[in-house]
């Protein structure tokens, strides 16, 4: 099962790689660029560095392709659209109701697992690893995700926000100097 899983992740980052290369849209590069880091992340958790991979996956294939992203449509090198026609009419209806579906996800998370993190012994068994290996990953995950939650929370608000108005900003700045 490890042969098949490595060759798996060899096979994706191989195919990512070479799509980074050979694409022409840096759309599609930048979407074969994040095959090839999930494709990495995979063999970090084959090697069992589980907190690799998750660092893997949130900063690299989140963070900065999503930067490589913003450039990519802040330079608008994407293509140029109007703005004003909609290709898919069911779009703006559908993301509605999704993000309701995930506030609402959201907010039952909240108020069932209220506290259960502040609680050593409420139903959640933890492994005791503060003397072994993992113990700065669990008392990292601990501070962040039970003291420090919403300020984790709005700062990722925050940077959404952020690189949203700058694409409105940026969108309207060009279609005003046409």
């Amino acid at each position: 099962m490890e042969f098949f899983v490595f060759v798996c992740a060899a096979l994706m980052i191989l195919l990512g790689a070479i799509g980074v290369i050979v694409r022409k849209h840096p759309v599609h590069a930048a979407l074969s660029l994040v095959l090839t880091l999930f494709g990495i992340a995979v063999l970090f958790v084959a090697q069992e560095a589980h907190f690799l991979a998750a660092v893997q996956v949130i900063v690299y294939a989140g963070a900065i392709v999503v930067l490589f992203l913003f450039v990519i449509m802040l330079l608008g090198v994407d293509r140029v659209e109007n703005l004003r026609t909609e290709p898919l009419t069911a779009q703006r209806p559908l993301a509605i109701i999704a993000s309701l579906g995930l506030l609402g996800v959201l907010v039952a998370a909240i108020v069932n697992g209220n506290g259960i993190l502040n609680e050593r012994g409420s139903g959640i068994n933890l492994p005791d690893l503060q003397n072994g290996s993992d113990a700065n990953t669990v008392q990292l995950a601990e501070s962040i995700f039970s003291q420090y939650v919403v300020a984790f929370e709005v700062t990722s608000v925050l940077l959404v926000i952020a690189v949203v108005g700058t694409v409105l900003l940026t969108r309207k700045a060009k279609l005003g100097a046409k």
